[in-house]
């Protein structure tokens, strides 16, 4: 705490009460205002000034509130525990605590991620008949949004109703953003369609719940719709196009931000990221590099998002060095930042490298792998050939990491085991797979593919087997077979699998090429 600070107490002594409130809410962080707090107890002001107490109290609550972090994402759940508890036993001070007093400790409990604490405040404010207002249901139905709870939020809609408050465009607007996180989506459209007066959050809440269930098209309809667009507006879209995985709706989203650009919106980091991830999927090197520079040129702060996009853009286009020199440059990296680069570096087989940083990401920056983080080492491994390193990443994951394995993991491995011609290996590991998981194309994939290359017909029918039960229409799995036929000399054989393929219809899916002109 500064000299400004300690200012702030040494003038409470003598003062009245708009003295008081006024360096409550000149504080400028929690610990000023815990200063103010504990000065005011010590130095006995609230014991002075005790028929005010209840007004002093209900300002450091509100100050509180106010100086609350907008995210909790990096706060231990400790810390939120004893600052819950905190805004808890100031609200319990107050005597009679008024609606505004309720409103405010709800809202806390809301912000610090902690929405049981915030209803359970709302179940005593109606049970002592505290009158709610047009602020009660919002903050209690955004607690709701965080559980989620749907009967919960169709009980605090019918309560709003109840108290003439259904109307009320900010109550409107978080019922729409609560349908929507519950992704019941006709919920949200019905109070969306019956909302007399409209605003831009109207129509963004919507949309937004359109992306999250992946309904782009009434999105991008809601969004042709709008009277006014901000940049949410822009982002939300561009997000949903980008997460879709789709490549039409790829090049939608870049002709998205070419148009958010003309019509002068300045993108805000959702855009950008949303914008990057696009132009990854589709191999768009130059237009990445495009929106690079105006980042640039208009200089955008590169956080921990913004930089973990444009690594992911630089990685997957193959520009290792360009993507290895962002992510040192990076002073806040988080795990997706970590992750964008291991999967680069996995999908360009730089196994070595990849191994390296995993190393660094946990002994310098302290940072715990997820199930992301071994997929992109694995990934590096099979295409480098490392298998003594990836059987001990492998095994490492669940036992000294607590990472469980997932499908994908297991077909890396296969993958990794084929490649090395350790077939039987390979069998081994998916006869110790969980017995929901061993029914997977990628994982006898990966076995057939490693047949292929070794020539292992044994191995290959058993592979080749599994894989027609689980997708019988995958024309490769019987041209792979026919291959390893031929290989082998065994030209009935092939003849056999071309008849059968013939039997069952399947037809040979034509291959396509994708080749960029005019860079």
């Amino acid at each position: 705490m500064g000299k400004q600070d300690g200012n702030y107490i040494g003038g409470l002594i003598g003062v009245n009460r708009s003295e008081v409130i006024h360096v409550i809410r000149q504080c400028k962080s929690l610990k000023q205002l815990n200063q103010v707090h504990a000065h005011m107890v010590t130095a006995g002001i609230l014991w002075s000034l005790h028929r005010h107490s209840s007004l002093l109290l209900t300002n450091i609550l509100a100050a509180f509130t106010t100086l609350l972090p907008t995210t909790t994402t990096n706060a231990s759940p400790a810390s939120l525990t004893v600052t819950g508890y905190y805004a808890l036993s100031l609200f319990n001070l107050i005597p009679n605590p008024s609606t505004f007093a309720y409103n405010t400790t709800i809202r806390a409990h809301t912000l610090l991620s902690s929405p049981l604490p915030a209803l359970a405040i709302f179940v005593r404010m109606r049970r002592l008949s505290v009158p709610p207002d047009t602020h009660t249901f919002p903050f209690c139905l955004k607690a709701c949004s965080l559980l989620p709870a749907l009967p919960l939020a169709q009980t605090l809609h019918s309560q709003a109703f109840k108290f003439g408050f259904g109307a009320d465009l900010f109550v409107c607007n978080t019922l729409i953003h609560t349908y929507s996180v519950n992704k019941h989506l006709h919920h949200a459209c019905r109070v969306f369609d019956e909302t007399s007066q409209k605003d831009v959050v109207s129509y963004n809440a919507l949309i937004d719940g359109c992306v999250k269930v992946g309904d782009t098209g009434r999105a991008r309809q809601l969004f042709d719709e709008m009277p006014h667009r901000d940049a949410v507006s822009w982002g939300t879209l561009l997000a949903g196009y980008a997460q879709s995985r789709d490549m039409d709706l790829c090049m939608d989203a870049i002709q998205l931000f070419n148009n958010m650009l003309v019509s002068a919106v300045r993108p805000d980091n959702i855009a950008l990221v949303s914008a990057l991830s696009a132009c990854a999927q589709l191999g768009e090197l130059e237009k990445g590099r495009s929106i690079h520079v105006y980042i640039k040129q208009n200089r955008i702060p590169i956080n921990a998002f913004l930089s973990t996009g444009l690594v992911d853009l630089y990685a997957k286009c193959g520009c290792i060095e360009t993507a290895r020199g962002i992510f040192e440059s990076s002073q806040d990296k988080n795990l997706l930042t970590w992750n964008a680069l291991l999967v680069g570096l996995g999908m360009h087989g730089r196994g070595h490298l990849s191994l390296h940083y995993f190393s660094r990401m946990i002994e310098e920056a302290g940072i715990k792998p997820d199930g992301v983080s071994f997929l992109g080492i694995l990934v590096g491994c099979s295409h480098t050939g490392l298998v003594s390193e990836a059987r001990k990443i492998f095994q490492e994951m669940e036992v000294v990491y607590g990472v469980p394995r997932e499908l994908k993991h297991y077909g890396c491995m296969a993958d990794l085991l084929g490649r090395a011609g350790l077939i039987r290996e390979a069998m081994e590991l998916i006869e110790r797979m969980p017995m929901h998981m061993r029914g997977d194309v990628h994982v006898w994939g990966g076995v057939l593919g490693g047949c292929r290359i070794h020539g292992n017909v044994e191995m290959a029918e058993i592979a080749a087997e599994n894989l027609m039960i689980l997708k019988p229409e995958d024309d490769g799995v019987y041209s792979i077979m026919a291959d390893i036929y031929a290989n082998a000399g065994r030209w009935e054989d092939v003849a056999r699998i071309r008849r059968l393929m013939n039997s069952r219809q399947v037809r040979k899916n034509p291959a396509t090429s994708l080749v960029q002109l005019n860079y």
